[in-house]
């Protein structure tokens, strides 16, 4: 069976990376995708928020974990553009979107609108809300969602929001404002940034959303506390995840107050999708006279957030003939197979004394913005995703 038509099963075709190289044998770059891990770290979001849990899409777009999450009956969507929901929508026709993306197109809001039934739109801007009110008219059925920022603790998350998008507490005051004028329904949301650490972040902006609703006289239905809920990896360790739900249903409680809570939503992408996939690459060439290898994926491929963000580097293991290959380790400087300098990891990765021409490398943890950022650079990118029973995460 040719990779490129895989799809989601019920039962695995392969037990794990493992099995897949050496049965398979692929030449280019795959990922290996765990329907059982997904669906387990959805129950832990289901269970254990306090709230509407939505996926965000940007983080794995593939046909496969969409496929596997409406599955599990997963029916809200958190989406940055019009063309995620067409994806979501083939697959899931009855889809809610979240359309968070504050800065949209006349056209994007008004396919989003009419073409997909989205009544969610976010912003953090004056003119995004005159916009909107241009196109939806009198629907007031229609919630508008203030994104608002906060200055940014900046040992707290792996990536920065708050540099784009967000409207400070006077303008978020403002816009609150202006969306009850219009007589839309007012939705306050914030991103604490990307793999956020610490759980206390959702907490100081949970008060600043209470601040700015009381500031502007407005009461809150719903309160979005955005994503960055953070996977594990080896140089990024986060709180339990329990942890997180805990600290933001009391801190709702708390500022809010008992029995005026506003509905809680959240939009997890990395913390949701990170442990189902992993990223079996080949080693194309191994220098004899150095410490350099060649693999068939890289930065223009599925280790893109690696070069960008050292902390993220994803587990990894060398596979051969069937087995994970032990013993002594040294560095060694790892590049991707396209024609560019720029394709190298950022750091050197410590493998194997003895590596070989046709070594698989495994590189775990790469469900969340792995596949999402590939490109075809060079003509490289095209993977497969191949499902298993369970991946390598460390």
């Amino acid at each position: 069976m040719a990779l490129t038509s895989l799809n989601v099963v019920s039962e695995p075709y392969y037990a794990d990376a493992i099995a897949v190289a050496n049965l398979i044998q692929p030449e280019e770059a795959v990922f290996c995708f765990s329907t059982t891990r997904l669906r387990a770290r959805l129950a832990l979001f289901t269970e254990g928020f306090p709230g509407t849990v939505s996926y965000a899409v940007k983080s794995n777009p593939s046909r496969e974990v969409i496929s596997a999450l409406s599955e599990a009956g997963l029916s809200h969507w958190d989406v940055a553009s019009v063309q995620e929901m067409a994806l979501v929508h083939s697959v899931q026709p009855l889809a809610h979107f979240h359309y968070h993306n504050p800065v949209k197109s006349r056209r994007e809001i008004l396919n989003a609108y009419a073409k997909y039934g989205c009544r969610r739109f976010a912003v953090d801007a004056r003119e995004e809300v005159a916009k909107i009110a241009e196109i939806v008219g009198d629907d007031h059925t229609v919630e508008l969602a203030v994104r608002f920022v906060l200055p940014r603790d900046r040992a707290s998350s792996a990536h920065d929001f708050s540099t784009k998008f967000g409207a400070p507490e006077h303008i978020a005051i403002e816009l609150l404002q202006d969306i009850q004028r219009r007589g839309y329904v007012p939705v306050m949301t914030f991103h604490p940034g990307s793999q956020s650490r610490d759980p206390s972040v959702y907490v100081r902006h949970i008060e600043a959303a209470h601040r700015i609703a009381k500031a502007a006289g407005v009461h809150i239905g719903k309160l979005n506390v955005g994503g960055g809920f953070p996977a594990n990896y080896p140089l990024s360790k986060p709180a339990p995840l329990d942890s997180y739900f805990k600290l933001i249903a009391e801190a709702t409680t708390r500022y809010f107050g008992k029995g005026h809570e506003p509905e809680l939503e959240c939009e997890p992408g990395r913390g949701l999708v990170a442990n189902c996939m992993s990223l079996l690459t080949r080693i194309k060439l191994v220098c004899s006279d150095g410490d350099d290898i060649f693999l068939n994926d890289g930065v223009y491929g599925g280790l893109m957030e690696f070069m960008q963000v050292p902390e993220l580097q994803p587990p990894y293991r060398v596979i051969r003939d069937g087995k994970v290959v032990d013993g002594p380790k040294k560095p060694w400087k790892v590049f991707g197979p396209t024609c560019d300098p720029l394709d190298v990891l950022p750091t050197k990765l410590d493998l194997p004394f003895v590596l070989k021409d046709e070594d698989y490398i495994e590189f775990g943890t790469l469900g969340a913005y792995g596949i999402a950022t590939a490109t075809m650079f060079n003509g490289y990118g095209d993977h497969a995703v191949v499902p298993v029973g369970d991946v390598f995460n460390g």
